[in-house]
């Protein structure tokens, strides 16, 4: 009896019904197929790739992903081809349903990390904000320090580090005081009623036209913007240049400050809101407590 020997080779110099002509052939259409394809994918389509990417604007962080992205892509696709090259259709069929329902599962466990992944290649495309911005967002506040394709790191004013899921920045509203190059401030000045309103306007835009850091064009203006309960609203409003948050809040400060010490001069009120309590006392509930003690 002929010996049995292992996966299925025989005597005939057969594989699996091949003969070692035919898989030596297969072989080398399976290497020819994935070289021919790399080689293609790396050395031309995605240099060419990253030459549009950054002549239309893109980042070098958009561009490096796109770089990670396109190698897996070309390697799948060199893999399939050479099987395809060495004549396993069935391998390709049976891949591209392993491949789906791998994918749909990921899908489905992680749709919270492929969001914040997604939104941060929006963000770095879009540009809604930089490192080194200022951005307001859900009644928070920071420095952007690093924006990173899942989460971005933001730095508060307080010198505290926040970790920012990209979707969070993505799909709420955000403010960015630093995005133009000025910034207009707002501050309104409550005056008493008694108080010449002409002469507190001219005070205001003297001073606040004074101090270092605000624009003369466009020059401060203010106008009368509320009657209060206990004052006259006049808002001043002036404009920065190169707006920071440390040099706009302390050109802020100083403004108010000599609107102040101003009006001190001036004689002008600055009211504050105050109020009186007025009741009555039941004498007869009083009289019997007092007689109670």
């Amino acid at each position: 009896m002929q010996p049995h020997l292992p996966l299925q080779f025989g005597l005939t110099g057969e594989l699996f019904g091949y003969s070692l002509s035919m898989l030596a052939g297969k072989a080398v259409a399976f290497v020819a197929g994935l070289l021919v394809t790399l080689l293609i994918g790396r050395v031309v389509l995605i240099p060419l790739l990253l030459r549009v990417l950054k002549a239309r604007g893109f980042t070098e962080a958009l561009r490096g992903l796109t770089k990670s992205v396109a190698n897996v892509l070309v390697l799948f696709a060199a893999v399939a081809v050479a099987f395809m090259a060495a004549g396993f259709p069935s391998f390709l069929t049976a891949a591209a349903t392993l491949s789906g329902a791998l994918a749909l599962a990921i899908g489905f466990a992680a749709q919270d990390l492929v969001g914040n992944f997604v939104a941060g290649v929006f963000i770095i495309k879009d540009k809604p904000f930089e490192v080194g911005d200022w951005i307001e967002w859900n009644d928070m506040s920071g420095r952007v320090e690093e924006i990173d394709l899942r989460v971005s790191t933001v730095r508060t004013f307080d010198n505290e580090r926040i970790t920012v899921p990209n979707g969070d920045l993505a799909n709420n509203a955000i403010t960015n005081p630093v995005a133009y190059e000025r910034l207009r401030q707002k501050f309104v000045f409550g005056i008493g009623y008694d108080d010449d309103i002409d002469l507190a306007r001219e005070a205001i835009i003297e001073e606040i036209s004074s101090v270092d850091g605000v624009l003369t064009e466009p020059a401060p203006d203010t106008r009368v913007t509320e009657l209060g309960d206990s004052a006259v609203g006049i808002q001043a409003r002036f404009w920065i240049d190169d707006p920071d948050r440390g040099d706009y809040v302390a050109v802020r400060s100083s403004a108010v400050q000599a609107v102040k010490e101003r009006f001190d001069d001036e004689g002008i009120d600055m009211p504050y809101v105050h109020r009186q309590l007025v009741g009555e006392v039941d004498v007869t509930e009083h009289a019997a407590e007092e007689a109670a003690d």
